[in-house]
């Protein structure tokens, strides 16, 4: 009884151990893309009804044109380089569609628009920026309360919905570090650092292997001798 359960924690390991290695090279995979497509060029941004993917449009460098409906931003909580603050989620109409807009970080002080008049300008811009994909669910261990008007995450249907938008488009964009008049918010926070601890979780699942044959081996080894005690 002993060995079969030695036995199947030693198998149950080594898929562990397997399972992280294949993980690590997602991971590998994941970082080249994510690094290939936020410095290439930026394309225009997808209208709604165009496919998008989280596998193959993340962190897609991306520009589009339009005016910022400043009076249904959304501020979402976060953490920054910066320290703790709120994301700046803004609706720009391109005429075609609506899409939100992170513009930025602003430290709980700039929270009131008025702070930061400034940088509400009315006009025509064009933001280049980084294409990321909806944030259902909630963050911070909390979940969205639209109602309140409490947001965790970049829940784009969500904010939508709650903006009364109409023709959004399903992801929302990050803005580059390009300077808001004014200074806030400040864009090109973006975390482009994946943590890579695959490999050390691997060697650990393998390493535990190991001991569990090397308990089989105890208990084989024990078996063996036992009748010759006997004898």
């Amino acid at each position: 009884m002993l060995f079969r359960s030695l036995l199947l924690l030693a198998a149950g390991f080594v898929a562990l151990g397997i399972w992280q290695v294949e993980r690590r090279a997602w991971k590998h995979a994941l970082i080249d893309a994510v690094a290939t497509r936020s410095t290439a060029a930026p394309v225009a941004a997808p209208a709604p009804g165009v496919t998008v993917s989280a596998d193959t449009d993340a962190y897609r460098r991306v520009r589009v044109t339009g005016r910022f409906l400043h009076d249904r931003e959304t501020l979402v909580r976060a953490v920054s380089d910066l320290g703790s603050g709120y994301w700046v989620v803004t609706p720009l109409d391109t005429g075609r569609f609506t899409v939100l807009v992170n513009r930025g970080f602003v430290p709980p002080e700039r929270r009131d628009p008025a702070s930061r008049a400034a940088g509400n300008g009315a006009g025509q811009v064009t933001v280049t920026g980084l294409l990321r994909v909806t944030e259902p669910g909630g963050g911070f261990l909390r979940s969205n309360d639209p109602a309140a008007d409490n947001w965790y995450s970049r829940d784009v249907a969500a904010i939508a919905a709650a903006r009364g938008l109409s023709n959004a488009a399903p992801y929302f964009i990050d803005a580059d570090a390009a300077p808001n008049p004014g200074g806030w918010p400040k864009g090109g926070l973006t975390v482009l650092r994946f943590s890579d601890n695959h490999m050390g979780y691997a060697l650990t699942w393998f390493a535990l292997a190991l001991l569990s044959l090397g308990a089989i081996w105890l208990v084989l080894r024990k078996a063996a001798v036992a009748p010759n005690k006997d004898s």
